[in-house]
């Protein structure tokens, strides 16, 4: 028997056996994504904008120009900071439950970020990875729609808190 929720792009599916996560609700529909389970592309452009930064940096540094230079290092440093924590996160669609080691939920913060569930689930390879499950925000009944989910991986027993 399958329950769904509402995501933030679309619908989470609770299945026996896995989660599957579909942008228009219709589980057949997910053998079409043709984007990959990684998101090794984004990282690297945040890499080549930050070493790009860097390098801003570093050249307004020599021409003397240091609020500017020190501008450009925080903000290369914010974005090593997020390649760095989301390197082991995946952006698979279908996650065997067998695998799943645990799921927490976040709460949102009012005005500043939504609600997620956060899955730590063994790839294919033995790894580790880190699936987030974006809910729904304010605009779209986001403490309505968290409840629901809260509910159903409540009831599957997927839920650590």
């Amino acid at each position: 028997m399958e329950k769904q929720f509402k995501t933030k792009t679309g619908f989470c599916h609770i299945l026996p056996d896995k989660i599957i996560l579909t942008r228009d609700g219709i589980i057949g529909n997910v053998a079409k994504v043709a984007v990959g389970k990684s998101i090794t592309r984004v990282l690297i452009i945040y890499g080549g904008i930050s070493a790009f930064l860097l390098y801003s940096a570093f050249d307004s540094f020599q021409t003397g120009q240091v609020p500017i230079s020190i501008f450009y290092s925080i903000i290369s440093l914010f974005l090593m900071y997020g390649i760095f924590t989301s390197i082991n996160n995946s952006t698979t669609p279908i996650i065997e439950r067998k695998d799943i080691k645990s799921i927490k939920l976040k709460k949102a913060i009012l005005g500043i970020t939504r609600s997620r569930f956060e899955v730590l689930f063994k790839d294919v390879n033995g790894k580790i990875k880190k699936r987030i499950i974006m809910l729904p925000g304010t605009m779209h009944h986001g403490n309505k729609q968290t409840e629901i989910a809260k509910k159903i991986m409540t009831e599957e027993k997927l839920l650590n808190e």
